[in-house]
């Protein structure tokens, strides 16, 4: 169960979330989109389409060869102290990659969905099937997501319990925006909702059912928006990986020049420790994100030599807070990967 908290207008986390669709896709797994804001027809529809292995490398050697051009001016900026330090590197070093990339330029053909099975659940169209049915305190949106996740993977044979008649698959679970107000929760309107339990009483049953079963499941929620903060603390104890991302957008380091390489923050809270008693922490904990004309990118956050009189002192305040904020953190990166592509 993947937890992610959406950014402040719901922009790259939305991203993250078709990625991992459109990965589901390329491995042929069965897909189930649910959301109470857009249609699940439309999210598939926008999916960014799958690259070549020869397309990425050759953008990977043009942006290799662009790093390499600016170089020799970059020597000139940078103090003599600084010139024989080992360079930190953004890319992969070696060849191996761990999934697919996209082009979020162009959108998945068509052709591509013929060989998979995917499910939708569309809450207004639900709603409007039969009258809602509230039930163990949680709302008639959750209860009838739960019977719906049910179905699934009752019908469609991912039931671990029971022996597969057909070749096992993976079931794909992809949840947009929960617990806002379209899913009829109030948790982001007041600081004490109506049904505080009910996102967690939600998260708790799911939970079983997707330990149960051959499936993964991401979830986006709009944790800025929930002011109750001992709600994100039971949700965050009932998710195995916990990722926020913190967009520049309409903040002040939109326009700090120390930030000017990158799009936002990722803050990974929790990472998953199934069959241990503590997480692995790897020594990355700085991670940022940028959006690139066909790609979005994780990559470590490496902050240019503080150098220039341009850069005023309360840029250098914000950089070193927002140092100490990101090192007591936790983060994960895969062993001999320098950052993450899609």
């Amino acid at each position: 169960l993947v937890f992610a908290e959406e950014d402040k207008y719901g922009l790259y986390s939305n991203l993250l979330f078709k990625y991992f669709l459109a990965e589901g896709v390329v491995c042929g797994h069965e897909l189930f989109v649910a959301s109470a804001k857009e249609h699940p027809d439309n999210i598939l529809k926008e999916l960014p389409a799958p690259l070549l292995d020869d397309t990425y490398r050759s953008d990977l050697r043009e942006e290799a060869t662009a790093v390499m051009s600016e170089d020799p001016l970059d020597s000139m900026k940078i103090a003599w102290r600084y010139q024989n330090l080992p360079k930190v590197e953004a890319s992969p070093t070696t060849p191996t990659k761990f999934g697919h990339y996209y082009d979020i330029s162009k959108t998945m053909s068509p052709e591509v969905f013929q060989s998979i099975k995917w499910h939708s659940f569309y809450l207004h169209e639900e709603l409007s099937l039969q009258p809602g049915v509230k039930a163990c305190n949680i709302n008639s949106a959750y209860t009838r997501l739960l019977q719906s996740v049910q179905r699934i993977i009752c019908q469609e044979g991912f039931d671990g319990s029971d022996p597969q008649k057909k070749q096992k698959n993976i079931l794909r679970i992809g949840i947009q925006s929960l617990g806002s107000m379209l899913w009829g929760d109030d948790i982001c309107s007041s600081y004490t909702p109506e049904d505080i339990h009910s996102l967690t009483k939600f998260l708790y049953v799911l939970r079983g059912l997707l330990r149960k079963s051959l499936s993964a499941c991401i979830i986006t929620v709009p944790a800025h928006l929930i002011q109750n903060k001992a709600i994100m603390e039971r949700v965050t104890n009932l998710s195995d990986m916990v990722v926020g991302l913190e967009s520049f957008i309409g903040s002040e380091r939109e326009t700090n020049p120390l930030y000017k390489d990158y799009h936002g923050l990722v803050h990974v809270h929790q990472i998953p420790r199934l069959n241990s008693l503590i997480c692995d922490v790897s020594d990355t904990k700085d991670l940022a994100f940028r959006l690139k004309r066909k790609m979005f990118t994780i990559e470590r956050l490496h902050l240019p030599p503080d150098l220039s009189d341009t850069v005023s002192r309360t840029s250098k305040q914000d950089l070193a807070e927002s140092a100490k904020l990101l090192s007591s953190g936790c983060g994960a990166m895969a062993i001999g990967k320098k950052h993450l592509d899609f």
